[in-house]
């Protein structure tokens, strides 16, 4: 056999079946639940008659839209959860789990925190493991060894019904970081080094596997950080070899193998490598000398730069597109040309996020800030641990009573300022220090200005009032033990958190035996659906209104805001498209319409949409974006590149994405979209003409993806179909990988109300 990547061997030990046009069903190991990109998933269960495959195999918790505030005074949602649509997404998930069986940590459950957080900790997460989840920072399992991306609702409701996915093979990249680390330099320094390398789109169409000494001199926590944000480099996944510390870290968590599995599964975990001689599509080097501590400026994650520098200066760029964007990033960021870093000041800063919220991260804040007062003009500073056990062992170790001698408020675990879902958010124009992976416009709050780096540095600041270079920062180091901890008192205090929930598997060994056989050959809903494979208009030849957009890197969140994002349904939202361009305030507090190009006749009736730029749909997985495009009426997307994760949510939504040079669109395309001609997108012949029926480009599409388009195939249906070559390889995985059999039903799920038939209809909330 030929050398394979981490990736191949991961991969392969998944595929279910092949299909003649090279499309892979996977089957999924693990897969993750939260209260934002699920309702319409179980509603689409509920709506076929269709079961949960493997709860055994779904965890889920509430962490995007839940407030962070002290909840010693919680007596029930109703009176704790202030926004109403934030109320409703979370009782809908609470009833779901419910009416479908799925192990669930409430807010009232120490275990409740960060889906990304929660997996790792539970030991639900595991070396060479398939992980989904309907969010695009999925990646951090990478860490692990394990094959961990974000996916849709769509995707999601398929792995619930079916307990696979269908894929396409990723190309292999390799991303090398030789040498030590400098003092003082963290993982989040190096991902944003990273991506500030190869762009947001540079891992576009790969899966990354981080390798070289530095990465493996790196503690769990610090490598999922960096495999968080291997999605903001446009990857599919990150991925990272597993060794000895991921062991060390894995062994003794609750949902973890033990005795005779876990010798059988540490016996696999340790061929999880790539082998001498594996070929990758791409290599990158880079020298961990190089690296220093790094802060971002703009409205990108690529937009990332040591902190000894200056705001960057457009009139020394000559590429058109890149210097309207840098132009509008700085206008946006309020931020002058050559200004040096560390002479800007802050207003707030946020430490917490899925990227930086581990027990790690909350140590270095808390020797930043121990013996310090935040600065006189920062507002408030949000300390937002990852997990309630989190909390609970930061509150050992006396972390909490620091950062509130600092000035700094201790909140409870959530997903918080990251993406202000929730009540923590800045108010327009507000500069934020923040430790999370994302700096999108409006992403922490309408007109907020983000600027991503490690916790110390974002301590640092919220000390200084402005940014500062941590390597000259004057620590507190009296009495060090009140914040550094020993690997043995580490080890203690962990096992004192996990105590309480090391519980004792209540099911005999046959129960447990007869569960994990309990596959079903198809419930009666599910096979009168296995042989339909309907369920989207098809796409065959569209003449259309075409709208010109000349930028590039468009992100979800520039697509459909996040406020538009709490609902439970799939519709409605064409008025949160591009709202942020769309749209600005008037004198009396309303929506005026701006000269964007779906405001402007004859392109308020476009279904197509022609982009210049790359990386349309980045970040992320917020499958929104499709929705709110077809809401409005847009049925088809060229441009250069598309994001990976939206790229699928679209052609699973019936929305055609077609990649085309970008030369060519500039040249053939876009001038006829800017005149408001109409263009003609035939899929069948794979097409775009123009009026006169003259071919202008000819596109590449996935023959699968194709003909699902054409024949408005389900991806659900698709798969029921396959019901016999699911049932064979859940044969094979009992015994090849049995350690992976039981999952979340280790542990007691809630205590619900009684089951609904098919859960409560909305108007019944």
């Amino acid at each position: 056999m030929a050398p394979q990547t981490l990736y191949d061997k991961v991969f392969q030990d998944h595929v279910v079946h092949k299909d003649e046009s090279g499309s892979y069903l996977l089957y999924i190991d693990r897969h993750l639940v939260h209260e934002v990109t699920s309702p319409q998933a179980f509603e689409g269960l509920k709506n076929a008659g269709r079961t949960v495959r493997r709860t055994d195999c779904t965890l889920a918790t509430v962490d995007h839209n839940i407030p962070t505030v002290s909840r010693a005074n919680l007596k029930d949602l109703d009176s704790f959860i202030a926004q109403e649509d934030s109320r409703l997404q979370v009782k809908t998930l609470e009833q779901n789990v419910k009416d479908f069986d799925v192990t669930y940590f409430g807010m009232t459950d120490d275990r409740q925190g960060i889906v990304h957080i929660v997996g790792p900790e539970q030991g639900f997460t595991l070396p060479g493991t398939t992980v989904v989840c309907g969010d695009s920072h999925t990646s951090t399992h990478g860490a692990f060894g394990a094959l961990a991306f974000g996916i849709g609702t769509s995707e999601v409701e398929h792995v619930l019904a079916t307990q696979t996915i269908i894929q396409a093979k990723s190309k292999n990249m390799r991303i090398t970081i030789n040498g030590k680390l400098n003092e003082g330099i963290t993982s989040k320094d190096l991902i944003l080094h990273v991506i500030g390398v190869i762009g947001t789109a540079g891992g576009t169409g790969s899966v990354i596997e981080f390798a070289g000494e530095a990465i493996h001199d790196l503690s769990m926590e610090a490598r999922m950080s960096i495999c968080n944000m291997a999605i903001e480099g446009g990857a599919r996944a990150g991925m990272i070899e597993p060794d000895s510390k991921t062991f060390e870290y894995i062994k003794g968590r609750p949902l973890a193998p033990t005795g005779a599995e876990w010798d059988k599964a540490l016996s696999y975990w340790k061929s999880l490598k790539s082998d001498e001689g594996a070929v990758f599509d791409d290599e990158v080097v880079i020298e961990a000398k190089d690296i220093v501590p790094t802060i971002t400026w703009g409205n990108s994650p690529q937009d990332a730069l040591p902190i000894t520098s200056s705001v960057p200066d457009p009139s020394t760029v000559t590429d058109p597109i890149v210097k309207a964007g840098m132009e509008r990033a700085l206008k946006y960021q309020g931020l002058t040309p050559n200004t040096p870093f560390q002479e800007i000041k802050i207003d707030k800063a946020f430490i917490g996020s899925c990227t930086n919220a581990r027990i790690e991260d909350l140590r270095a804040a808390a020797k930043v800030a121990k013996g310090h007062k935040k600065a006189d003009n920062v507002k408030l500073v949000l300390v937002v641990p990852g997990s309630g056990l989190i909390k609970k062992q930061a509150e050992k170790e006396g972390l909490d009573k620091i950062f509130e001698k600092a000035g700094f408020s201790w909140r409870e675990a959530g997903c918080s300022m990251c993406l202000g879902m929730n009540p923590d958010i800045l108010d327009p124009e507000e500069r934020c220090a923040s430790t999370s992976n994302r700096n999108f416009e409006g992403r922490q709050g309408a007109a907020s200005r983000t600027h991503l780096m490690s916790p110390a540095m974002a301590a640092a600041a919220a000390i200084k009032g402005h940014f500062t270079d941590i390597r000259e920062f004057d620590y507190d180091n009296s009495d060090e033990p009140a914040v550094a901890i020993s690997a043995e008192e580490d080890k203690a205090l962990q096992d004192a958190v996990y105590e309480h929930e090391k519980q004792p598997v209540a099911e005999t060994a046959a129960a447990k035996e007869e569960q994990i056989n309990d596959v079903p050959e198809a419930s009666a809903p599910a096979a009168a659906a296995a042989g339909e494979v309907g369920g989207m208009d098809p796409f065959t030849v569209l003449t259309g209104i075409a709208a010109p957009l000349d930028k590039a890197n468009v992100d979800t969140d520039a697509i459909i805001p996040k406020q538009f994002l709490k609902t439970i349904k799939r519709t409605g939202l064409k008025n949160g498209l591009f709202y942020e361009s769309r749209f600005t305030k008037g004198a009396d507090g309303k929506d005026v319409e701006t000269d964007f190009c779906l405001n402007v006749e004859p392109y308020r009736s476009a279904e197509i949409l022609c982009v210049t730029g790359d990386n349309f749909g980045c970040g992320s997985s917020r499958e929104h974006a499709p929705w709110a495009l077809k809401d409005f009426g847009i049925k088809c997307m060229i441009a250069p590149s598309f994001g990976d994760i939206f790229y699928n949510n679209s052609c699973k939504n019936g929305l055609l994405p077609i990649r085309v040079p970008q030369e060519e669109i500039i040249s053939k395309l876009y001038p006829l979209a800017a005149a408001g001609k109409k263009l003609t997108v035939d899929l069948p012949k794979q097409q775009i003409r123009n009026e006169a029926g003259d071919v202008l480009v000819e596109f590449p599409i996935e023959e699968f993806r194709k003909h699902c388009l054409v024949n408005g195939f389900d991806d659900i249906g698709l798969t029921l179909q396959k019901e016999e070559y699911i049932q064979k390889y859940e044969t094979i995985r009992k015994d090849k990988f049995s350690f992976l059999e039981g999952g979340s039903k280790l542990v007691k799920p809630i205590k619900g109300s009684k089951k609904s038939v098919y859960g409560l209809k909305t108007q019944e909330w």
